[in-house]
């Protein structure tokens, strides 16, 4: 019984072994990544707080007439609502209570010009039903809901960030797949309801080996076996519908595509990715959004820090502060205001409720950076 044991016990260690080398080979690693910020525009005095939340929050969309509406961070594991509108300085449930039942895990949300809050949900990583939902800001109705099959919506995938073109005819998704590891966008046609990956695994949108330091935490889990290196996350769409901007988190260049051709469904995978333009250096991001003069808006995980990038690739601290956790999704709204969401992403994923619960409050800035953009984007 004790040689029985004994072999027992050396079998687990070798499988445990087994699994760590694996998985540091998958997801470790890393390395150190150059600060690409400086000396800011604006000083963070000039950072309002405008939602105070006691829940991490997710992604933020904010209307013409300064209607905040927010999700509650799914890799929180949220107890209660999941979609909220701020209204007299108190999170109130979005369109509705009862509403709630039709999310599982969403985060990206976004408006259009025909005024409908657009929402993303990843179902679970793809173990559920990943789907998007749209709700007319004038009434709270559903306004269109598509489930995207496997096909799309793999298992591993997460899909996390939208932007809708000014139509409202096309609606372009980021897929980070941290687990895959098969990153992606989604073009999908609301008139006709069918969506289609591109630049599936493209290097444009995949991770490269950057370990991202925040002040909070370097982003590394178990022990250094998993580090976080997350494919394309922020996307962004130009205020003439002609390009579509996006960036891998872990990644040293933002890039652009034409939106012409990610309609293009005759394009081969390799003359779609041929068609990829590099637009320079990047900070490590979160959320992207675009201003009515051409430039692109970048937030900097690791230093609390919105950064503008020009049309050239020149880039321009525009604020930063030690009081924003981790900066994640931007949205312009009304009378030329930014509004930054603080996932505070070292403080709840793969936290405990305790540990969530006693890092709270949790905020949504904002600030005027000088450029005015369109409310909802």
């Amino acid at each position: 019984m004790k040689l029985f044991m004994l072999r027992l016990l050396l079998g687990l260690a070798v499988l445990v072994a087994a699994l760590a080398i694996v998985l540091h080979l998958r997801y470790g690693g890393g390395e150190p990544y150059p600060d690409l910020s400086g000396a800011p525009l604006f000083d963070e005095a000039t950072l309002e707080v405008v939602v105070t939340s006691a829940e991490p929050i997710g992604n933020l969309a904010v209307s013409k007439d300064g209607r905040v509406f927010y999700t509650i961070h799914p890799e929180s594991r949220p107890s209660g609502a999941k979609l909220l509108e701020w209204v007299d300085g108190a999170p109130k449930p979005f369109p509705s209570e009862e509403a709630q039942a039709q999310f599982e895990t969403p985060l990206g949300v976004a408006i259009d010009r025909q005024n409908r809050l657009w929402t993303i949900d990843h179902g679970n990583h793809g173990t559920g039903q990943a789907k998007l939902l749209a709700f007319d800001l004038g009434t709270g109705g559903l306004a269109h809901e598509h489930v995207f099959d496997s096909s799309v919506a793999q298992l591993g995938s997460f899909l996390q960030d939208l932007q809708v073109d000014s139509a409202g005819r096309h609606v372009f998704i980021a897929d980070v797949s941290f687990w895959r590891k098969n990153p992606g966008l989604i073009v999908y046609d609301i008139e006709l309801g069918k969506a289609r990956r591109v630049l599936d695994s493209d290097p444009s949108v995949s991770a490269q080996d950057w370990l991202i330091r925040n002040p909070t935490k370097d982003m590394r889990f178990f022990g250094g076996l998993v580090v976080l290196k997350p494919g394309v996350d922020g996307i962004a769409i130009s205020r003439d519908d002609q390009w579509i901007y996006y960036g891998a988190m872990a990644h040293d260049t933002m890039y652009r595509i034409k939106v012409v051709d990610l309609l293009d469904d005759s394009l081969s995978d390799g003359a779609l990715a041929a068609r990829v333009q590099a637009l320079g250096a990047k900070p490590l991001n979160d959320g992207l959004s675009t201003d009515r003069e051409g430039n692109l808006l970048i937030t900097d995980v690791e230093h609390g820090a919105v950064i503008r990038m020009t049309p050239s690739g020149e880039l321009t601290t525009l604020v930063r502060s030690e009081k924003i956790r981790w900066a994640d999704a931007l949205s312009y709204g009304p009378d030329g205001w930014l509004y930054v969401a603080d996932s505070a992403i070292p403080d709840q994923m793969l936290q405990s409720k305790t540990h969530i619960r006693a890092n709270a409050p949790y905020y949504i800035f904002r600030f005027k950076p000088g450029i005015d953009g369109v409310p909802g984007q």
